[in-house]
């Protein structure tokens, strides 16, 4: 990761890392958490980029959070993931709530999403949010890279009283072993282990979910791959595995680049 760079932005002094470069130094994904939560989180209101619909899951009102603690070279995401004291504003879990029913019934869709950084930054407001948004009879997807429900049990069994109201989680695997995952989310290599944990507690819990996996070949070699299916083996997830492939976003190819990789 860069040098611990020093942002200002409105008069403000920022320490936080942007995207990882050749040279970086691994981070830890729960410290970058909690830093990024003190940043996009304020009483129980939290950063958002965008609102609208998109044709993923056969249409779906998607809300798009601002921060995550990861670093991805493959995200797709804009640059509120990097700067995110720079981007967004706040909104209130009723604000949010009104506005993914807003977009849902203006297209005529019947699914909600958090999406964009990592939606379960900040419990409180998430907690709130699906309060007001999974009583109806709209499913509500929560996508999460897993690094938080893999440390923390407590909040796996907080989400698990929605689960029969039309909740279901998507956990993205980044990485099949240490090395992998240290090399493409810049997060220290140990922490792979945590989105495997937040699969054991969602089947723990009885929680709607699937697993997904940046298994690209032209980032993830096949023996890597063959890792990841032995550990979903292991800890006894045997059902739908969504594999993705790197799209060149604007932000991806930057990402990619800067990072060393030249695959697309």
């Amino acid at each position: 990761m860069d040098k611990k760079q020093e942002h200002k932005y409105q008069g403000r002094e920022y320490k936080y890392p942007s995207f990882i470069k050749k040279d970086f130094k691994p981070f830890n994904p729960i410290e970058l958490y909690k830093k990024t939560e003190k940043i996009v989180c304020r009483d129980s209101n939290r950063k958002y980029t965008k609102f609208y619909c998109t044709g993923v899951y056969g249409g779906i009102s998607t809300g798009y959070t601002v921060g995550c603690c990861l670093k991805c070279v493959f995200c797709w995401v804009n640059w509120s993931r990097d700067f995110p004291y720079k981007y967004g504003r706040f909104y209130s879990p009723k604000q949010v709530y009104e506005r993914l029913l807003k977009n849902a019934k203006f297209r005529r869709v019947k699914k909600f999403r958090i999406s964009g950084g990592e939606p379960t930054i900040y419990k409180e407001h998430l907690l709130k949010v699906l309060d007001l948004a999974t009583k109806g009879d709209y499913l509500f997807i929560l996508e999460s890279n897993g690094i938080i429900l893999g440390c923390d049990k407590n909040y796996v069994k907080e989400l698990s009283k929605y689960s029969k109201d039309n909740l279901h989680i998507r956990i993205s695997l980044k990485a099949g072993d240490e090395e992998g995952f240290q090399r493409r989310t810049g997060a220290i290599g140990e922490y792979y282990i945590l989105p495997f944990l937040a699969i054991q507690n969602l089947m723990k819990d009885n929680i709607s979910f699937h697993v997904a996996s940046m298994s690209d070949p032209k980032l993830m070699p096949n023996s890597e791959r063959k890792k990841m299916l032995n550990k979903l083996r292991e800890i006894g997830y045997l059902k739908y595995l969504e594999e993705e492939i790197c799209d060149p976003y604007n932000t991806t190819i930057v990402r990619l680049k800067a990072a060393g990789f030249n695959i697309l």
